[in-house]
């Protein structure tokens, strides 16, 4: 939380200097115009890479209701209209390229996936720290931030070799900072670092990520109402194609996470029923205020009319509606196979609480304490600047929050965080 104005924050003037070119290049028929219809962005894919077998057509349904919002409630800029066409069109050669892998090496879905750690909690609860933690013990697999961007190898790729998704992941890292450095800030990474497996859930058009940075908000809630079973079964593929493509061993169990899973927990649980579970918890106050301040820094690159009252609303509901299927999930789940973590014990005794964590697994923190303490030292050098943001800047109060998450607090015995600088 933050003393600071509460005005929420602006975009950088890149953007607004793309906007400007890419109006002009239209114009004068210098840029293409981006169209935004399912059947024109597939054969866009189609014509891509030479190939026609999307697998499952399931994520066509999410994908119509994501283009329809996109029209009709994004009110995307020029570059933001240019950058969905370019994603969607990306995520369709990507399920394209998937199966011809699939096709090719019939051993890559053989692969078993056996007893994963998944991390599961809120956005911005500490899910990324304790994530990375695990992610640098070697005796876990885990995706690189280049893999969730990009989770399928491009055609001609051998292992070992030079791999285009690197630099790929450099290029956006580099766009991104220039668009808006404070969503780095906010969630530090780099092609390399440890990284969630959204982007294996995007493969579908499926998840929170296309409502953090655009304002699609019956998008979000068609989601909430569907079966997310083929969505999840693609991203069990795709991660025995990863896990491929890094040549990891099988036997060893991948550390996951993602806060979609808060909304999916039963269908997680159907495909990896071995799964070990670590929740975290943090104060709400600042759970739905970083939230917010996320959607809205990255929101406000796409869109010239974001609405900050609209987004701090959104996020309160989602993540209210986050933590309800998530303890409801949780009554079906055997004690032994799930822990709870706070945020704020890891802030004081990271050391003593991952020790209570491995203990919960069954292995020695030992071996794995160097390569934490040098990803703490990692951390701490890529998130220069603290992450700024109050629930004022987005017209929430602590008592509203409160009034909707207090159960959630009680339940868990969660500390709030600097509650006198939230009530100001």
């Amino acid at each position: 939380m933050t003393d600071r104005p509460l005005i929420p924050p602006r975009r950088t003037r890149f953007i607004d200097m793309m906007n400007l070119g890419m109006a002009l290049g239209r114009k004068v028929g210098l840029a293409e115009q981006p169209v935004l219809e399912k059947e024109v962005l597939l054969d866009k894919a189609r014509a891509f890479t030479g190939l026609s077998d999307f697998g499952d057509p399931w994520f066509e349904q999410p994908l119509d209701v994501l283009l329809d919002a996109i029209r009709s409630e994004a009110r995307l800029n020029e570059a933001g209209e240019w950058t969905a066409m370019k994603q969607v069109v990306k995520i369709l050669a990507d399920r394209l390229w998937a199966e011809q892998w699939f096709e090719r090496h019939p051993e890559i879905l053989a692969r078993p996936l056996p007893h994963p750690v998944i991390v599961v909690g809120p956005m911005r609860s500490g899910t990324t720290r304790m994530h990375r933690l695990l992610a640098a013990d070697h005796r876990f697999t885990h995706m690189r931030s280049f893999e969730t961007i990009s989770p399928v190898p491009r055609p001609g790729f051998v292992h070992g070799g030079p791999d285009f998704r690197v630099t790929l992941a450099a290029r956006i890292a580099r766009i991104a900072r220039l668009a808006n450095p404070r969503t780095l800030t906010i969630h530090p990474t780099g092609p390399m670092e440890a990284e969630e497996e959204l982007g294996l859930l995007v493969n579908s058009f499926w998840s929170t990520k296309h409502d953090a940075m655009w304002w699609v908000p019956s998008y979000a809630r068609w989601c909430e109402a569907q079966d997310p079973t083929p969505a999840y079964v693609q991203m069990a593929r795709l991660l025995k194609l990863v896990g491929w493509s890094q040549q990891a061993s099988s036997l060893r169990p991948w550390v996951l996470k993602t806060p979609q899973h808060m909304f999916d927990l039963p269908v997680l649980l159907k495909l990896f029923p071995d799964a070990r579970l670590i929740f975290t918890h943090r104060d709400p106050l600042a759970v739905v205020g970083s939230a917010a301040s996320l959607a809205w820094n990255q929101t406000i690159i796409y869109s010239d009319h974001a609405d900050a009252q609209a987004i701090g609303a959104e996020w309160l509901r989602k993540t209210r509606l986050q933590i309800e299927r998530m303890r409801a999930a949780r009554e079906d789940i055997p004690a032994e196979r799930q822990i709870d973590v706070h945020y704020e014990d890891m802030d004081r005794d990271w050391r003593g609480t991952m020790a209570r964590v491995y203990r919960f697994l069954g292995l020695d923190l030992a071996p794995a304490l160097p390569a934490m303490e040098a990803y703490q030292q990692r951390a701490a050098a890529l998130k220069r600047r603290p992450h700024q943001y109050s629930l004022e800047e987005f017209g929430l109060s602590p008592g509203q929050v409160l009034d909707q998450l207090g159960d959630y607090v009680r339940t868990f015995g969660i500390t709030i965080e600097g509650r006198a600088a939230a009530a100001r």
